[in-house]
């Protein structure tokens, strides 16, 4: 069954749509809320969740990449239950590292004209990322939106840790100049 099909369900309110969806993206969606929680039980609810969030979305929300939107939706899902659980205590996660690293590079703050500039800085980051290759684009992806460790990205683009870590960091050493140039402050 392809992602139309499954969203044709979901607009249906036909509950197979959900088996379906854990049948196709579940594993997905795990290794997503897992790379931010580290806990196993936490993102499976997380997952879980997502699929009521999807259940909710849909009608009025046709999304025309499934594997995204869900993406999305347990991504948010489990960064909201990283931040709660974290208040409480610091949690190591694959989440945690990314943000240590790119904190080099941007830096987030709850002012309001900071608020207002993170929609210029997200296409800022976005144009440098195009002019990047497809692997450093793919490493810079997996590692800090999925969250995906070193090794897995390496397995990944068939390469050595070391060289990923090279890559990420010069990735984010060019974002850091590039950002500067734009008159972004980091």
């Amino acid at each position: 069954m392809d992602d139309r099909q499954i969203v044709d369900l979901y607009w249906k309110r036909d509950e197979t749509a959900i088996r379906e969806t854990d049948a196709h993206y579940g594993r997905y969606l795990w290794t997503i809320a897992f790379h931010v929680l580290a806990d196993r039980e936490d993102s499976n609810e997380c997952v879980n969740d997502s699929y009521y969030k999807a259940w909710n979305a849909m009608p009025p929300h046709r999304p025309t990449s499934l594997s995204r939107f869900l993406g999305h939706v347990v991504r948010s899902l489990a960064i909201d239950r990283y931040r709660h659980r974290s208040a409480l205590k610091r949690v190591e996660s694959e989440y945690t590292l990314s943000l240590e690293e790119l904190a080099e590079c941007v830096s987030g703050g709850e002012e309001p004209h900071e608020t207002a500039e993170l929609s210029l800085l997200a296409r800022a980051v976005s144009d440098y990322l195009r002019e990047q290759s497809q692997d450093t684009r793919y490493a810079f992806l997996w590692r800090y939106y999925f969250m995906d460790s070193v090794q897995t990205i390496a397995h990944r683009l068939g390469t050595s840790e070391s060289q990923v870590k090279s890559m990420l960091y010069r990735t984010r050493a060019g974002l850091r100049d590039y950002l500067q140039k734009e008159g972004f402050s980091v």
